[in-house]
């Protein structure tokens, strides 16, 4: 055949010029090559299957559960409290199962049983029937309906919030809006007369993260200022003497090739990260400098980082902090990765660049930012009274009249949780810490002498709306109101409540990243997911439940390349193989044994999802018997998300 790859077009034209035989042959070949590309994606699918059940077979046999006392000590949570919430689920589950069974036997014998007048061929049951209709229609279905009705109201409320937000996104794009210096510093770097160029202490604080630290010290150590107006702090807080050990030489190294930094390890980690930045403000050398640059183990600020940071002070002495975006090393490590990245990218592209521009407020993220020194000793310091130290400080500052600044376009690279174990724990703290810091702030809150504005978007928006309503009507309304509804039909819950405004709130979500327009679906199926996790930490911080306090370290895994350290090294240090700063063969040598330790690490069975994940497949099979087609087709992938997720097979398989 002369062109098998010609198009049905070309087909069609050369067919009106008269080649009937030859195109018939043709078509032929058009049809079976599409039919092979069918069955090549088929079989793939088909493949992926077998590895998925594969996968599913081996963590079933394991039998390694969420419940073992290590990683229960680990999540954060009490075994009570998770005890209490699993029972919770799994009453509703067996209640669900019962009356599924119910369901299914009427389905098999004919029976209406939306008719009270029912004749069932048990003697009695007609009588207990009736009286259990009339029970469910006259107290049952009305507090479902309330709940029901409630939720929906928040889920409008934070859907026109989240609207509002990327109407707000939209403009700044639209009118290039983007925060300038009030005054330029001059690009001379060496002469530190001749600009803008201010004392700054920098400080990367660390806790058993040997994974990381050499990229980071590496990368802070190159950052383009001169090296007499600033100080790197290397704050450890490594309880592992192996870890201490690498960290201390590498700082050691550094030292050698001229670089100004220092070493400190404190032996009692009170307070976890909060303390730690709290002790390292404390050294008397502080007092020479102006700002501080808080850096995590895993970030890597680009050589210009301060440059395009610190001279939005010059000139703005109302203004407390300067927030950088994040960027992610390893987005596309796998599905977990892939559906953080686009939460992220809403958070920074959205959330912060909006608050910043219209309210000069917002979370700090913890790290990748500079604080002026004055507004962090104004607001009281670190405070290690909470989990989220970061959002503490910010929320205090704001009160004492500080302004915030957010750059998008300046970037810091930085690591996302692989795993679901880690994932898990960070959205845990991340979760319960916000609670804790309202419940502590509100009497601040209400005090403060801001202006009443600034106090309802605190209290309403800030607060309450995002961090407690979110992920209660989230978690109640698609994990519990609408699975009972299927078996209270006296109970109603919208078409358009289960399908539409969630598709498009995950469309707004998604467009800071629209690469990420494929994972759609399955971001929208995880967020639901996750709202178990969530609304478990909520909870907990609110009303100090189980070890609300207890803060775990997200695992690392070291996604910086050789080359990347090789860049980051010194230019008359490249050559050499030993020595250096940093000296790979030992970043060679460290990232086998970390490989060597991974194969330590197991993936679990997370009970309260995979009872979610029965719960909510048992009311699909009840709204495919009621012939309900939106509820069966959400009920059915929400419950397959919640088994893969329950079997941990979303993030870093460990073999």
């Amino acid at each position: 055949m002369e062109n098998p790859n010609w198009s049905i077009s070309e087909i069609s034209s050369a067919r009106r010029k008269g080649g009937r035989s030859k195109n018939a042959k043709q078509i032929r070949w058009v049809l079976l090559l599409k039919a092979h590309r069918a069955a090549g994606c088929l079989a793939s699918l088909a493949s992926a299957a077998v590895a998925l059940g594969g996968a599913a077979r081996r963590r079933v046999a394991a039998g390694r559960t969420d419940a073992e006392a290590g990683v229960v000590a680990a999540a954060g949570e009490s075994p009570v409290v998770r005890s209490r919430f699993y029972a919770f689920i799994k009453a509703f589950l067996v209640v669900s199962l019962l009356l599924l069974a119910v369901e299914v036997a009427a389905y098999i014998n004919g029976w209406d049983l939306a008719d009270s007048a029912l004749a069932l061929p048990v003697i009695g049951l007609e009588s207990l029937y009736a009286s259990w209709l009339r029970f469910r229609a006259a107290y049952v279905a009305p507090g479902i309906q309330f709940l029901t009705d409630a939720c929906v109201v928040l889920f409008l409320i934070q859907s026109a919030d989240r609207l509002i937000q990327c109407l707000g996104c939209f403009y700044i794009h639209l009118k290039r809006i983007k925060p300038k210096p009030k005054s330029s510093a001059l690009p001379d770097a060496e002469d530190p007369d001749a600009g803008y160029y201010p004392m700054v202490l920098v400080q990367i604080p660390m806790c058993n993260e040997k994974e990381v630290y050499q990229q980071s010290i590496a990368a802070v150590c190159n950052l383009d200022w001169p090296k007499s107006n600033f100080l790197v702090q290397v704050l450890d807080d490594s309880d592992d003497p192996l870890t201490q050990t690498l960290i201390r030489e590498e700082v050691a190294k550094w030292q050698q090739q001229g670089a100004r930094i220092v070493y400190r390890h404190r032996v009692l980690r009170d307070g976890y990260k909060a303390g730690n930045l709290k002790s390292a403000m404390s050294c008397s050398y502080v007092k020479d400098y102006e700002f501080v640059a808080i850096f995590d183990a895993d970030f890597q600020p680009n050589p210009d980082f301060l440059k395009r940071t610190v001279p939005h002070f010059k000139d703005n002495d109302e203004l407390g902090l300067i927030q950088a975006r994040w960027s992610f090393v390893n987005r596309d490590e796998n599905l977990l990765t892939r559906l953080q990245y686009i939460n992220l990218c809403f958070h920074f592209e959205v959330e912060q660049q909006v608050n910043g521009v219209f309210l000069n407020f917002f979370g700090f993220n913890g790290t990748a930012g500079v604080w002026r020194i004055k507004a962090l000793e104004d607001s009281g310091g670190w405070m290690e009274r909470t989990t989220v130290e970061d959002m503490d400080i910010a929320v205090r500052a704001h009160l004492h009249g500080w302004k915030f600044i957010f750059l998008n376009d300046v970037e810091c690279q930085c690591e996302l949780p692989e795993s679901y174990e880690a994932y898990r724990k960070q959205q845990h703290r991340w979760h319960s810490g916000p609670m804790q810091l309202f419940r502590l702030c509100l009497p601040d809150i209400i005090k403060c002498k801001i202006a009443f504005w600034k106090k309802a978007n605190l209290i309403f928006l800030f607060f309450l709306l995002r961090k407690l309503i979110l992920p209660f009507y989230s978690f109640t309304l698609f994990c519990i109101i609408l699975p009972m509804t299927m078996f209270v039909p006296e109970a109603e819950l919208p078409d358009w409540v289960v399908c539409y405004i969630p598709a498009l709130m995950s469309l707004l979500n998604i467009l800071p990243s629209p690469k990420s327009f494929p994972f759609i679906i399955p971001y929208l199926l995880f967020e639901n997911t996750m709202s178990v996790t969530k609304f478990n930490a909520m909870i907990s911080g609110l009303f100090q439940l189980g070890s609300a306090y207890e803060w775990v370290v997200t695992k690392k895994s070291g996604r910086s390349s050789e080359g990347d350290l090789i860049s980051l090294a010194p230019k008359e240090l490249k050559h050499l193989k030993t020595g250096s700063a940093p000296n790979l063969d030992a970043v060679a040598k460290e990232q086998l044994a970390s490989k060597k330790d991974a194969k330590k690490k197991h993936n679990r069975i997370y009970k309260k999802e995979l009872a979610l994940s029965m719960l909510l497949l048992t009311a699909a099979a009840r709204s495919l018997l009621s012939k309900q087609g939106i509820h069966f087709y959400f009920l059915l992938f929400q419950g397959i998300s919640f088994l893969l997720v329950g079997l941990d097979l979303i993030g870093e398989q460990v073999e």
